[in-house]
């Protein structure tokens, strides 16, 4: 599984696609998301997205704390994907390096 951190994902942030795989509550909760990133829930929604993207295009995908956005980066690969990654650490991470956020 490939991985990214917080640190090169934030310089890199306007090329790459963001995708957060948390709950609309957590979105939008305390911890916030990533200006840019789209939401899109685990489970049916989340399967339906994979099957329909691209393979070949650059994502990073985010929870919490990685282990949620882990198990979808290896599905992805799993589903042929070629440039899926991790966000170690997760949105835990992205708030302790005092990084920009939204809330709505």
């Amino acid at each position: 599984m490939r991985e990214i951190t917080c640190e090169d994902l934030h310089k890199m942030l306007k090329k790459i696609r963001i995708i957060d795989v948390r709950t609309p509550e957590e979105y939008r909760g305390e911890l916030g998301h990533i200006k840019g990133s789209e939401l899109v829930t685990l489970g049916p929604a989340l399967e339906n997205f994979l099957k329909t993207q691209r393979h070949d295009q650059e994502m990073v995908f985010v929870c919490r704390s990685g282990a949620r956005s882990g198990q979808t980066t290896l599905a992805s690969e799993e589903l042929g994907y070629r440039n899926t990654y991790n966000l170690v650490g997760g949105m835990l991470r992205w708030n302790e390096l005092g990084y920009e956020k939204e809330n709505q």
